[in-house]
């Protein structure tokens, strides 16, 4: 009996795990860092050329480009690291957006009966049905040597974004600070 309800206990213990692992708004972070470079040697950091990546576009458009580039400025004031017009690191930051439809697939026990397809070759279709939509984001930070003009480390995580800003604003903050956990300069405080 002790084996049986253990036995029993494991797949509740998967399915829990996987409720947990799938309510998450977080779905990747990934992070690259270049080897061999030390970065105790770099105090300041600016970012790239605002005309370059034309932030003005981004203003009012939703995509939390301001607030990505808020967040990236907390975590290196966090680190010890000064903005700089000529500094010894670049950042340079990207966030794209995509509109993504979420589906489920129809169940005629709950959706009426499936739809019949065919005249010869009769069979029965379930299709997926549309309940909602949402908003995906990508966002990438690059921090690059000035001097050597080269990329010495990556951030890069995808989330679903929340429609509402100041939830947005949010995810982003926790998004960055989660990618900064394994930058290679502890916070100072």
């Amino acid at each position: 009996m002790y084996f049986l309800s253990n036995f029993l206990k494991l797949p509740l213990l998967a399915f829990a795990l996987g409720l947990v692992a799938c309510s998450t708004n977080e779905r990747l972070a990934q992070v690259d860092q270049k080897t061999g470079i030390n970065f105790a040697t770099y105090k300041t950091y600016g970012f790239m050329d605002a005309v370059a990546r034309n932030d003005s576009a981004f203003q009012n458009s939703g995509t939390g480009i301001f607030d990505l580039k808020r967040a990236v400025t907390a975590e290196m004031a966090r680190r010890g690291f000064q903005q700089a017009e000529q500094p010894d690191l670049w950042v340079n930051i990207g966030i794209v957006t995509q509109q993504k439809i979420q589906t489920r697939e129809a169940n005629f026990r709950f959706d009426g009966a499936p739809q019949y397809i065919g005249q010869r070759r009769y069979h029965w279709d379930a299709r997926d049905i549309p309940v909602g939509q949402y908003q995906e984001g990508t966002a990438t930070i690059d921090i690059v040597d000035a001097a050597r003009k080269e990329q010495i480390w990556q951030g890069t995580t995808t989330s679903i974004l929340s429609n509402k800003p100041i939830k947005s604003a949010k995810q982003i903050d926790k998004a960055v600070a989660t990618m900064f956990e394994q930058f290679p300069v502890a916070p100072r405080n």
